[in-house]
């Protein structure tokens, strides 16, 4: 019996979070150094090497954790921020008067630098950016004054942080874009292998079908229509991209669209995909089945119709349009009166739930066409 596993794929990060632990390491020892250069110098040395000690101990704590990716917690990064200024902020208490005249490092040294990096790869460019900032008002405060260093030292620790959080989250993007090409490239592969099947077999046959019912005519040739119609929706069906929800919970309503290409429906839609949160496509898709529901009950077995997809960048617009006779001039407003709201109201209600509009346009003898538009912010899911 085969079995399957499923592995959660690594955080794109880690080799930015190896070296936030490698560099706290190195900072730490470089600390350790400054006090034992420096012994003797402290107004509390024993103070001194407790605080070292204690950062040690940080040290060892968040390096365990940061080399591990379940353990990267959101709140073990903050906390690490605020104790790494916690700690900084002791120094007024072991420096002495001589050493602060000196201009002395604080008893953090270079080691403080290390938690807005943390916070940089954790969460982004503008964490990372805040979290400098804490840091270096932190490095004012224990400095007891505001100077060109420590300005300086504020400007060098936010940007480092900035570009480091920017590093972070382009290696995520990249690799959710890899991931998301590969996937494409997968399905497009079992996809083509399924359309070379088919196309031996199924489809052959309903070629085959549509042909010789054409020929025959009388009922068989309502059976070729119907066979007409199953080779064209199965041919969309092997032939258009797949319209799973894609990390971001997403689907392309290019692709549910196409699939309801028949031989009196036509699709048109952009060459790229248009994703939308996955009850947005569903929604559109629905009020799209509708409209095309309503041309096959009034607009006659002959009719045909056209569904239209526009990606406006700030709009989504879905056109379905026909040849059929058109609605009639008050009909609508007569059956509203006598209490039926039926499709119209339908797909209205739809549309408006999502934060667009619907527009019928209809004359006797012109047709009828629904105009639907939903704003694009439905792609952020707001």
């Amino acid at each position: 019996m085969r079995t399957t596993t499923t592995t959660t794929p690594s955080d794109p990060a880690t080799p930015l979070w190896r070296g936030v632990v490698l560099l706290r390491v190195v900072t730490w020892l470089f600390a350790l150094g400054v006090v034992i250069a420096h012994r003797g110098e402290f107004q509390r040395e024993w103070l001194a090497w407790t605080v070292v000690g204690v950062m040690g101990g940080w040290t060892l704590v968040t390096g365990i954790a940061y080399a591990r990716e379940g353990c990267r917690w959101r709140w073990l990064v903050v906390l690490d921020v605020v104790v790494t200024t916690g700690l900084m902020l002791t120094s007024p208490f072991i420096l002495s008067d001589v050493q602060y005249a000196e201009a002395a490092p604080l008893i953090t040294t270079v080691w403080a630098a290390v938690g807005p990096l943390a916070a940089a790869t954790r969460f982004g460019a503008g964490a990372g950016v805040v979290a400098g900032l804490v840091v270096a008002i932190g490095t004012g405060v224990a400095r007891e004054r505001l100077d060109l260093d420590v300005f300086r030292d504020g400007v060098l620790l936010c940007a480092s942080s900035l570009l480091i959080g920017m590093a972070a989250t382009t290696a995520r993007r990249s690799a959710e874009a890899l991931a998301k090409a590969l996937r494409t490239e997968a399905a497009t592969a079992e996809r083509e292998r399924l359309a070379r099947s088919i196309h031996d077999s199924v489809l052959q046959v309903l070629a085959r079908v549509r042909r010789r019912g054409i020929e025959v005519g009388g009922e068989a040739a309502e059976l070729a229509k119907l066979a007409g119609e199953q080779e064209i929706a199965l041919r969309a069906l092997v032939t258009t991209e797949p319209t799973w929800a894609g990390t971001a919970g997403t689907t392309d309503l290019r692709s549910a669209l196409q699939l309801l290409a028949t031989s009196s429906v036509q699709v048109a839609t952009p060459a790229g995909t248009v994703d939308l949160p996955a009850h947005v496509t569903a929604e559109l898709v629905a009020v799209t089945r509708e409209a095309l529901s309503n041309v096959e009950k009034h607009a006659g077995p002959d009719a045909h119709a056209w569904v239209l997809l526009e990606d406006l960048g700030e709009q989504i617009v879905v056109s379905v349009r026909d040849d059929g006779p058109g609605i009639p001039e008050g009909r609508l407003e007569r059956a509203a009166a006598e209490g039926h709201l039926g499709v119209v109201e339908s797909i209205k209600g739809r549309v408006r739930d999502l934060g667009g509009t619907a527009t019928l346009d209809s004359a006797p003898g012109r047709g009828t066409e629904w105009e639907v538009r939903v704003p694009s912010t439905t792609r952020d899911g707001r």
